[in-house]
């Protein structure tokens, strides 16, 4: 059974107003007991495996991360009480430090695997073995970890100073043919912290060839390997192979678990696998588990009190009402936040994203449950370096995220919403006044361009802040890697929000109305 990207997600509730939701790891507790009882009554073996993006995400995981780090990680404790097997390396596990992520390691009664991981200037995995074997009857069953190498694109350096990320293909095809070879594995598996840069069915690029994701490499280059555990985009896939590499990929947030079901015979050759099965599990509808709810009940308790902490008062509007308006002209929320990050770095010019369409907003009353929900990443600020070309090449990599539909209105384009929602990936400035034109071609949408009353000059350097994702060129904001850093604020974003509301007490609502997005003049 697989989870992936469960993102802290323990309890069915939704933070941001606490209503029920169907989703959590105590609910995907109920489904592991359930079918470990029958594969155990039917003679066979259960494995779990947790795929990657445990420790961060939602409220629970940032308390513990940031507020109070000295009891056990929650996350980590209920994989303990489940008996999970093994875990897989994500690329948020880093978000909050190694001092964090090494600490929760060491808690866990299982290994954490990632066989491309490396110390730096060697071929040896930080983690220390990549793989684990189980038994079931006389067959050997050996499960590798992998983790996509792209993680020095998004992270902070510091986060992950002294290591480094091999390619995955490369080190799929070094490791899985150990363990056919030396370890004489039966049946592997491989768990990979990534997904599909092909579709599974036709084999067409889905995406931009970054190496971010390289499951379809490694089913069609990487011989040996029976299934593929994938994750990373937040998708649900199952009942499909790819060049015979049975593939399952379990959404996020634990809405679903992933069930891989493998029937071993043996002959005088040794064992091999004669049927291979793959199949998603809904949590909805399903009983929570008593004891895993019972373990998170003092984190949970301390969570909701630190959310309820009131910050301050706005004056004038900050809600959300139509995320797709948000995006479309300038707004009080979005010229909030990059004002923020303005006064606190010092920089002329900022952009922000509104990261999801559960966005919320700000109401009259602030407390820490609002600054949570609106600024949902573990982000912290830096101020680089660009020139006035890199600026409007990153407004027009912006007005890539309209198209317009068939009645000519704007929409999303499908490579901002599938395979997932990329909402985080489409910025609003503020300290330059733009306007994107989305019934022009891609690539000649910004129709205005100023900085203080003049034209941007191409060739003449702006210092801009941003989050450390966008950066360091996530989201394909190429122009931005390897930009001189002229100021790294090693504060989460959210608690630079928290505390400009608590040193004003009161923040009115402004909108200067720098930028908008048109169709036609």
């Amino acid at each position: 059974m697989e989870t992936s990207d469960l993102h802290g997600s323990m309890l069915p509730i939704q933070y941001a107003n606490n209503e029920y939701n169907e989703v959590g790891f105590a609910k995907v507790a109920t489904l592991i007991r359930r079918e470990r009882e029958r594969a155990e009554s039917e003679g066979g073996l259960l494995l779990a495996i947790d795929n990657g993006d445990l420790i961060q995400g939602t409220p629970l995981a940032y308390h513990h991360a940031r507020i109070d780090n000295i009891p056990g990680n929650p996350m980590v404790l209920a994989l303990n009480r489940l008996g999970y097997d093994g875990a897989v390396i994500g690329n948020h596990e880093f978000n909050y430090g190694m001092t964090v992520l090494d600490k929760a390691v060491k808690e866990s009664q299982f290994p954490w695997l990632s066989a491309n991981i490396v110390k730096t200037g060697t071929q040896e995995p930080y983690f220390g073995t990549p793989y684990f074997v189980r038994h079931c009857g006389g067959a050997k069953i050996a499960v590798l970890g992998l983790t996509t190498p792209y993680i020095p694109n998004w992270e902070n350096p510091q986060n992950i100073e002294g290591l480094s990320f091999l390619d995955a293909v490369e080190s799929a095809k070094r490791w899985v043919a150990f363990l056919r070879e030396e370890e004489r594995a039966d049946v592997v598996i491989v768990s990979y912290h990534g997904g599909f840069e092909n579709d599974p069915d036709t084999g067409e690029p889905s995406e931009a060839a970054t190496g971010e994701n390289q499951g379809y490499r490694l089913c069609m280059e990487v011989p040996g390997i029976d299934v593929l555990l994938a994750g990373h985009q937040h998708r649900e896939v199952s009942g499909k192979s790819i060049n015979g590499v049975t593939i399952l990929q379990p959404g996020y947030l634990g809405q679903v678990v992933g069930l891989v079901k493998l029937t071993l015979v043996q002959d005088a050759g040794g064992w091999t696998v004669a049927e291979k099965t793959s199949e998603l599990l809904s949590v909805a509808g399903v009983e929570p588990d008593p004891e895993v709810v019972e373990l998170c009940g003092p984190y949970e308790k301390a969570t909701q009190q630190w959310l309820d902490t009131p910050i301050g008062s706005i004056e004038g509007d900050m809600t959300v009402g139509d995320p797709m308006q948000i995006r479309m002209k300038d707004n009080a929320l979005i010229e909030f936040i990059n004002k923020v990050q303005m006064e606190t770095s010092g920089a002329t010019i900022s952009n922000t994203a509104l990261f999801t369409d559960e966005s919320p907003g700000f109401p009259p009353h602030v407390t820490m449950r609002h600054i949570v929900s609106n600024y949902i990443y573990p982000n912290t600020l830096k101020v680089i370096c660009i020139t006035g070309r890199d600026m409007r090449a990153a407004l027009e990599r912006n007005a890539e995220y309209f198209i317009l539909d068939g009645s000519g209105r704007p929409a999303i384009n499908p490579k901002f919403s599938l395979p997932k929602p990329q909402h985080y990936n489409y910025d609003m400035w503020e300290g330059i006044d733009y306007t994107l034109d989305i019934s022009r071609p891609e690539g000649s949408r910004v129709v205005r361009l100023a900085y203080r009353g003049e034209p941007v000059d191409p060739d003449k350097e702006y210092d801009v802040a941003m989050n450390n994702y966008r950066a360091g060129g996530g989201g394909d904001y190429t122009m931005f890697q390897g930009k001189p850093v002229v100021k790294d604020i090693p504060t989460d974003v959210s608690e630079l929000i928290a505390n400009y509301i608590l040193e004003r007490k009161t923040v009115v609502a402004t909108v200067d109305g720098n930028w908008e997005v048109i169709v036609g003049n």
